[in-house]
Parts: C-alpha cells; sequence; structure tokens
C-alpha cells in the first residue's frame, strides 16, 4: 500500500505546504495531494491556495513523488479546463499526477454559490464527472471520490479506482471487491492498527490528513 499526506494548504502562502512535501519526500512517502476549495469547509474567511500551481512547484522539486488533487471538483471550472489543467500538471510531473476527480456535494455547495458558479444537481455533475474522467484516463490513473451508489458504479463501469474518505475497513473491502480502491482520512487515534486494517482489506494508497507527524507513517512504513 502507498502513503501520502494532503498538504497543509489552507493558509495565506505556500511556505507550510512546501515544507511538508519536503517531509514527506524525505521520509520516502509516495505522493502528497492538495484539497480543491476555495475556502475551508465551514469557513469562507479563511485562505485556501490553489492546487494546481503548488502541486506543480512540488512536481518540480521532488521528482520521485506522485501529485495530484483530492479531489479536484467538477463544475468549478469547464471539463475541458480541469483536462487541460491536470494535462499541464503532467507535463511536470510526466508519469506521477493522479486525477482523482469528485462531483461535490451540499458541503461545497456554497463554495459555488458564492462565485456564481452554480450548484448542478447530481445528475448533471455526473455527467461532467465522466465526461472529464474519460478524456483523462488514457493519461494518467484516475480517481473518483466515493458518493452514492450512482456515482461508485460510474466508476466501476469507466474501470478507474474509488476513492473513500473516511471509510471504516469493511466498507473499503466491500468496494475493493469490484475494484481499486483507496482510503483518505483524517488522522486516526490508532494509526497503526487503521492502516494495517486498510491494507488488508485491499487499499491501493492510505492518504492522511495535514494534521499527520510525517515520522508516524515512516515509522508505520519501515515496520513493514
Amino acid at each position: 500500500m502507498k502513503l501520502g499526506v494532503l498538504l497543509p494548504t489552507f493558509r495565506d502562502g505556500p511556505d507550510d505546504a512546501l515544507n511538508f512535501a519536503s517531509e514527506a519526500a524525505s521520509a520516502g512517502l509516495d505522493g502528497v495531494f492538495a484539497y480543491d476549495h476555495l475556502w475551508p469547509m465551514g469557513s469562507p474567511e479563511r485562505p485556501s491556495l490553489a492546487p494546481f500551481p503548488l502541486l506543480a512547484t512540488v512536481a518540480r522539486r521532488h521528482e520521485r513523488l506522485f501529485v495530484g488533487p483530492l479531489v479536484a471538483r467538477v463544475g468549478l471550472v469547464s471539463s475541458q479546463y480541469l483536462v487541460d489543467e491536470f494535462l499541464t500538471l503532467a507535463s511536470f510531473a510526466p508519469g506521477r499526477v493522479i486525477a482523482a476527480l469528485g462531483t461535490g456535494d451540499r458541503l461545497s455547495a456554497q463554495e459555488n454559490i458564492a462565485y456564481g458558479l452554480g450548484f448542478q444537481d447530481a445528475r448533471e455533475r455526473r455527467s461532467l464527472l465522466r465526461d472529464t474522467a474519460a478524456a483523462l484516463k488514457g493519461h494518467m490513473p484516475v480517481w473518483i471520490g466515493a458518493g452514492g451508489e450512482a456515482t461508485n458504479a460510474l466508476a466501476r463501469e469507466l474501470g478507474v479506482e474509488i476513492n473513500l474518505w473516511g471509510a471504516t475497513p469493511e466498507r473499503v473491502a466491500t468496494l475493493s471487491s469490484s475494484g481499486p480502491t483507496n482510503w483518505a482520512g483524517p488522522v486516526p487515534d490508532d494509526l497503526t492498527s487503521t492502516l494495517d486494517a486498510v491494507r488488508d482489506a485491499g487499499a491501493t494508497w492510505a492518504v492522511l490528513s495535514p494534521q499527520i507527524e510525517i515520522n508516524r507513517l515512516k515509522a508505520w512504513r519501515d515496520g513493514h
């Protein structure tokens, strides 16, 4: 199972995120990811760094790390623009970009509305997701953020990976039985047992939130 971390991007500048990426690279982790939010969930007064320029900088500095948003939400920009963002990032990190995509939900809808972007219904967002994932599938690994059964079925239909957030190992095992599945989430109380469990359930990656102490991930990796 590969290990990754989300960068601390809810900041006024990139220094914390770039330093965290350097720490992850030095510890031998496999990848770093960035949120795709216009502000931290529920805190519109706070800043949020754009993921693609930050990840391009990380990719140029660390030539072994995989990079990707977690997840890039359809509907914030046009599908073609989003595809072009991924392909541009891939020019900085050939073979090391993961196109993690999602539809967004009611929790992120206010970001769209505040910027006059509108928020499509679930069926339209899945259609945008299908178009974007299909356009990127031949260029890089594609992950689709798990959602309702229709979204999960779309991932399996396209033959791409399902990305779970904060799921139980049992849920990972259920979805892994039908195709590639990974786990991401906040730092659990018992990191070691959680990583063991999601690995044994078939997760291809475990990606931890920025609150993780990277030396704890290194210790788990070194012990396995």
